[in-house]
């Protein structure tokens, strides 16, 4: 606001300097008619009394009918050396012409002078503007974006500050994201590292005794083998779903969004899910309206519903049970997950969807990676996912809106 501000004031110092000198002028030409009329007043005035002194019959009428004639005079000038049409016959007001000829021009240069002087200020005030904004582009080069942009007005500096402003947000932000970016790959990278440190150990050992003990029984090499293909499976699991993560940190995921019943997605995740509810004999309950439908990628959706159950899955008790309850409105569809094992620890429920987060109560077997795939699909579609739990029961809860 403040080059707004001094623009006009620079503009109206201008205007009334303008102004003053036009009335300078105006009184000035003014004067000097006053003076040119008085003078041949005065002279026309001396001749008509001479005239009446040398004629006293000439009338007075006849005296006002030549003053007032349009007709063009005599050459009786010329006689004398006088041109009429170049010279003055009043000798003073060719002095009073000259003097205010030399005040005009006097005037007109120093409206000239005051006019280039209030141009120069504000030309000065502008290079000033101007060489902010270079320093602060120049901070911007050295990366400090701490700079100060005060003026919001909307001349053209000030249209350049703003975008110099936004340019500035800008790259903090992609700074900033990218310093975070480095640690939260540093930390990934850790988590990785540890993740896979120990299976990998676990295997080399298996397979350094089976390489030292050629003679090994069989049954003990069937053990081995066994636990080296979990171990393996686990690997593998972990390895696709980092770099299923990772598609969507990049946003390299092109999801085909389709309009499908909730009862389809569930279903199929069930189906992903059988052998392991086989195992822990977990009884699944499903109910919700038939028609209830969603619109979203259906591979991807299945992927998000089958970590859930698998985690609610792995955290029940043999012969348990997990209700499955899904709905419509006019706002959203929900699906809501729920299993009666052991409670999730109130210090834990804020990290449950943070990757390789491991709680209190969580299994051997966990890597911590499932939970925040599902959070990062379902929020990639625009819904959002959220546990509860409390002694009874811990609800997993999906809503997708419309």
């Amino acid at each position: 606001m403040r080059n707004k501000v001094m623009l006009k004031k620079y503009l109206l110092i201008s205007f009334g300097f303008i102004f003053l000198f036009l009335c300078a002028a105006f009184l000035i030409n003014q004067y000097e008619y006053q003076s040119y009329r008085r003078n041949f007043n005065q002279k026309i005035d001396e001749i008509l009394y001479k005239i009446k002194v040398e004629y006293p019959d000439v009338s007075e009428e006849e005296l006002a009918e030549i003053l007032n004639n349009e007709n063009t005079g005599t050459d009786l000038f010329e006689k004398y050396g006088i041109d009429v049409k170049h010279e003055s016959v009043v000798i003073k007001n060719d002095r009073l012409f000259a003097r205010n000829l030399l005040i005009n021009q006097v005037l007109f240069f120093a409206g000239l002078l005051v006019l280039l002087i209030i141009f120069l200020l504000y030309n000065r005030s502008k290079d000033k503007e101007i060489q902010n904004i270079t320093k602060c582009i120049q901070e911007i080069n050295k990366k400090n974006y701490e700079i100060n942009l005060d003026s919001m007005s909307e001349d053209e500096l000030s249209i350049l500050k703003n975008e110099i402003y936004k340019t500035t947000v800008m790259l903090k932000e992609a700074a900033e994201n990218s310093t975070l970016d480095k640690k939260n790959l540093k930390k990934s990278l850790e988590d990785i590292s540890h993740q896979l440190k120990t299976p990998l150990t676990s295997v080399l050992v298996i397979l350094d005794n089976m390489i030292d003990e050629p003679e090994m029984e069989e049954e003990t090499r069937q053990e081995f083998i066994m636990v080296i293909k979990r171990e393996i499976v686990r690997m593998n699991f972990l390895i696709q779903a980092l770099l299923k993560l990772s598609k969507f940190d990049a946003n390299t995921i092109h999801l085909i969004r389709k309009e499908k019943k909730i009862s389809e997605i569930i279903g199929e995740s069930v189906k992903n899910v059988s052998a392991l509810c086989d195992l822990k004999n977990v009884h699944l309950k499903i109910s919700g309206e038939e028609n209830a439908k969603v619109v979203c990628d259906f591979k991807w959706q299945v992927e998000a519903v089958t970590n859930i159950i698998k985690n609610c899955i792995e955290y029940s008790s043999e012969n348990g049970e997990i209700e499955i309850i899904y709905r419509q409105n006019q706002v959203f569809s929900e699906i809501n997950i729920k299993d009666f094992g052991e409670k999730i620890d109130e210090e834990d429920l804020p990290h449950v969807f943070e990757r390789f987060y491991k709680g209190k109560n969580s299994s051997t077997d966990s890597v911590g990676i499932g939970l925040a795939l599902s959070k990062s699909i379902v929020e990639q579609e625009g819904g959002e996912i959220h546990v509860f739990s409390s002694k009874d029961e811990t609800v997993f809860r999906i809503r997708y809106y419309q």
